[in-house]
């Protein structure tokens, strides 16, 4: 099993930041790569950002130097620190388990609304 649980979206003003947690199962967490995505009505679901196993990371264009992943492997969780909001961000925000690179498993998506 790979249950992946978000939290931390809400609904804030531009310019505000907010932090995201995916908390993983503990016996999958440090062998694993993780991504968030976000999709918004009408669009694709794309990628935000991944960290590996070893650290590295990787951002859309979007976001980067707005945007910081990390995790904390004694605690299984994944987080997406989000400063800077636009109303551009406004989406549905999915963290997923990677293998090869591409998404296999996801959690039930947190809610992001920003707002002018």
């Amino acid at each position: 099993q790979a249950q992946l649980v978000e939290s931390g979206g809400g609904l804030v003003q531009a310019g505000s930041s907010l932090r995201l947690s995916c908390v993983a199962p503990g016996s999958i967490f440090s062998r694993t790569t993780f991504g968030w995505y976000r999709q918004a009505p009408g669009k694709q679901r794309d990628l935000v950002a991944r960290i590996t196993t070893s650290g590295e990371t990787n951002y859309g264009d979007s976001v980067r130097g707005r945007f910081t992943i990390s995790r904390d492997n004694a605690k299984n969780t994944v987080y997406l620190q989000m400063d800077n909001l636009k109303p551009e961000d406004t989406a549905l925000y999915y963290c997923a388990s990677l293998l090869f690179g591409s998404p296999r498993y996801w959690g039930q998506g947190t809610q992001v609304t920003v707002i002018n």
